[in-house]
């Protein structure tokens, strides 16, 4: 096993010390940590060196992780991102496709980050956008969405969104371009970070975005027509709802 390199970057000294004690104790593959408590610190020490990890709190006493990854554009290390229990920042995280850990954390959620760090694709610029904007301007709707795919990252217009299926545990992208996209996700878990932002559930396999409706049929069973053609089914518990929503559009 390749012996890795990991820097852990929190403005809390006591926090600082827990994560490296969990990653010697439950992590040995991983040989060499190096700590920092600021951005200042932080980017002497990435001058020097690179790490394979790096874990990096969102909030620092002299800025943020992201003023870290801007001094540092070309860095290829695999981050894990720290951060509060917070409901606006997990959403964000959800929408940038970025691994994260909350505070306070468990030891199988540190596991399963540096595990997935381990093979997962560096955040590229546009993904880490998708995420500052997310969380430092919780009450904006977002503009774009990052998707995981089988080999990339992909990230999209919400309002290039047509609609979205169910596929098993896979969740299927539609785009206005008539691109399709694959995601590991539930339908589940896309329905609720996007609830908000004008997407509807209208059935257990389908979930649309509103503003591309064109027409509902109430006959066999209730469908609706989007401007692309396409029909999408209506659950009988959601019919109401959609009929309320196409008199306000």
């Amino acid at each position: 096993m390749k012996n890795l390199t990991a820097l852990i970057v929190d403005d809390y000294e006591p926090a600082l010390k827990m994560l490296e004690n969990d990653l010697k104790i439950n992590h040995p593959e991983i040989s060499n940590i190096s700590k920092a408590k600021s951005v200042v610190e932080a980017s002497k020490l990435l001058r020097q060196k690179e790490p394979d990890i790096l874990l990096l709190d969102v909030m620092l006493g002299d800025g943020t992780g992201f003023d870290i990854l801007e001094i540092h554009p070309e860095l290829c290390s695999k981050i894990i991102f720290v951060t509060a229990s917070d409901e606006f920042a997990i959403k964000a995280f959800k929408f940038a496709a970025i691994d994260y850990i909350l505070k306070p954390y468990s030891l199988d959620s540190l596991c399963g980050a540096i595990e997935r760090a381990k093979s997962q694709i560096s955040p590229n610029k546009e993904q880490l956008s998708v995420l500052k904007n997310s969380i430092f301007y919780p009450d904006q709707r977002p503009k774009k969405i990052s998707l995981n795919s089988s080999n990339k990252i992909i990230v999209v217009n919400l309002d290039d969104i047509m609609h979205c299926k169910s596929d098993n545990n896979y969740t299927e992208f539609y785009l206005v371009d008539g691109q399709k996209i694959l995601v590991g996700k539930t339908l589940k878990y896309f329905s609720d970070i996007l609830k908000e932002y004008h997407f509807l559930r209208v059935h257990q396999s389908h979930l649309i975005n509103i503003q591309f409706i064109k027409e509902f049929i109430k006959s066999d069973g209730g469908y609706i027509i989007l401007q692309n053609k396409q029909t999408i089914p209506v659950s009988v518990r959601k019919k109401n709802e959609v009929i309320e929503i196409i008199k306000n559009i």
